[in-house]
């Protein structure tokens, strides 16, 4: 039984296209992976973006209110109005882009006394 086995040949083609099916499978999910990564990278990128548009910009006014006594009358209450400008930050509207700058080589070594 064990030399049939050894002598045995009948499964070699179908391992061999098994092999080759895999590893074509795996390059593919390999190219796919990475093109959902580019996609979702530009689309965060434009999430960043939509963020980066809000105006975040405010105002309101103040208030005030008077009492009146016999002939007179009385501030009861006050509160300042107030504002915030918003302006341009440094990685508004698409300014910063995320990427990898080209690799550079080392410079020579100090020696430290």
């Amino acid at each position: 039984m064990l030399r049939e086995f050894f002598q045995d040949e009948a499964g070699f083609i179908v391992s061999a296209e098994l092999v080759l099916i895999a590893t074509i499978l795996v390059i593919g999910l390999i190219v796919g992976l990475s093109s959902i990564q580019h996609a979702v990278v530009a689309e965060l990128n434009d999430v960043g973006d939509a963020i980066g548009n809000v105006n975040q910009s405010y105002w309101y006014t103040g208030f005030s209110a008077e009492k009146s006594y016999g002939h007179g009358r009385a501030l009861k209450a006050y509160t300042r109005g107030s504002s915030f400008n918003d302006t341009v930050d440094d990685c508004d509207n698409d300014q910063c882009d995320i990427s990898c700058d080209v690799p550079v080589n080392e410079g020579p070594k100090r020696r430290r006394r």
